[in-house]
């Protein structure tokens, strides 16, 4: 059994929250740059090259991708030989992200109550936590910051099985035709399948951390996600919702299993700024 302070966790937490924000990912910027070249829209084109630019400035001057800095969405794979002492797991998370925000000069979106008194709690905790408890003596911790107006444009719908995977492909479709510029496109669409309510929407999230350079290893479902991503992209919203054939970067698809009567299916999209970086423990 390893033990581990959770004090050690602070620091870890506060360098992701960093530098999810300033750096992107090479994944993004790779993709950006293979639908420039074949995007026929000036207008589009010059916007991807301006993304691009952003990116580079962000980087060099160690200043926020987006001024939209997030709530912080951490995932944690937990090491079933792990033993953590000296305090509260999640409150040394909440630590490390109350830190980040506040010497990364990120801009602080959580707020206390989400209708009655609406007071921004100053340091953006609580952080979201997604814990899995895996084998091994390692904790892997992803900080995923996620903006406002993508996650807006989220859906989840109980379909009918006998919808089939038509129904799933045009349910995720009209969700981007009807989100329109808002989600500040090109977009990262993340598609969850089966579970259940929930667990669907779960399912979604976690799509989008899986990089634009991979594709499904499942070849039947990559095959799904590049008929969807064409159809995306044949809406013509393109990026910042000003015309051009590059609305999407990708579509991720995860799926479970679900109850007999059920078929969820939950879409979370994701802004041109794809921000999540890892660190191992």
């Amino acid at each position: 059994m390893r033990q581990l302070d959770v004090k050690e966790i602070i620091p870890v937490v506060r360098k992701l929250c960093i530098d999810a924000n300033y750096y992107i990912g090479a994944d993004v910027i790779n993709r950006i740059k293979e639908f420039y070249q074949k995007e026929e829209s000036p207008t589009a084109r010059e916007v991807l090259a301006i993304l691009l630019d952003n990116y580079q400035l962000a980087a060099a001057e160690k200043m926020p991708i987006c001024q939209d800095t997030g709530v912080a969405v951490v995932f944690v794979e937990l090491g079933q030989d792990v033993h953590l002492t000296g305090g509260d797991f999640q409150e040394a998370i909440n630590e490390g992200v109350r830190q980040g925000y506040q010497d990364g000069y990120l801009r602080k979106s959580m707020v206390d109550d989400p209708i009655i008194a609406r007071k921004n709690t100053r340091d953006n905790t609580p952080a979201i936590i997604y814990t899995d408890i895996v084998p091994g003596d390692k904790i892997l911790i992803t900080v995923a910051p996620k903006g406002g107006g993508s996650e807006n444009m989220s859906e989840v719908k109980m379909m009918k099985a006998a919808d089939g995977i038509t129904g799933v492909i045009d349910f995720v479709v009209d969700r981007v035709r009807r989100s329109g510029g808002n989600p500040c496109p090109p977009i990262v669409v993340g598609v969850g399948l089966g579970g259940n309510f929930e667990q669907s929407a779960l399912l979604a999230k976690k799509s989008l951390l899986r990089s634009l350079d991979s594709p499904n290893p499942d070849p039947e479902w990559a095959k799904i996600e590049v008929e969807i991503l064409n159809k995306i992209n044949d809406l013509g919203i393109g990026p910042q919702g000003l015309g051009g054939r590059t609305t999407a970067l990708g579509v991720h698809i995860l799926h479970k299993p679900c109850h007999i009567a059920s078929m969820p299916v939950a879409v979370n999209i994701q802004c041109h700024a794809a921000r999540h970086k890892s660190a191992q423990i």
